[in-house]
């Protein structure tokens, strides 16, 4: 699955979409997903909570472990995909679609984000 050209990426393998309605939506990438298995439970952060780029601000658990989910901006966190949370092997199935994890409202984008290509070259490890 390649990495859709809009988005921006984490090298912690989070996505970030562009901001609708002031608010961004947030999951892993495909290599994430596939590199943690079967994802069977989601802790995403609360509507209203404050993040920071870069901190871990909830976790995704597999059938192989427990992995921490971390925030690509700092902001606050305005809606949460209770799809994902009822069913979280839409992380699986739809990293890029249904699996979105959360949206958050930020102020300023960190200038690290990746593109899609960086990103398929960091993951590629070039």
């Amino acid at each position: 699955m390649s990495n859709p050209q809009q988005l921006r990426y984490t090298k912690e393998h989070e996505w970030l979409s562009a901001a609708e309605d002031g608010a961004s939506k947030v999951g892993i990438t495909a290599h994430a997903a596939n590199a943690l298995g079967d994802v069977v439970f989601v802790q995403l952060p609360e509507i209203g909570d404050s993040v920071t780029a870069g901190e871990p601000c909830g976790e995704l658990e597999s059938t192989k472990s427990v992995s921490e989910l971390y925030a690509p901006v700092s902001g606050e966190i305005t809606e949460i995909n209770q799809d994902v949370v009822d069913d979280p092997a839409l992380v699986n199935s739809a990293p890029f679609e249904g699996g979105w994890l959360f949206a958050v409202r930020f102020a300023e984008e960190p200038a690290d984000l990746l593109s899609a290509d960086e990103y398929a070259a960091f993951v590629a490890g070039g």
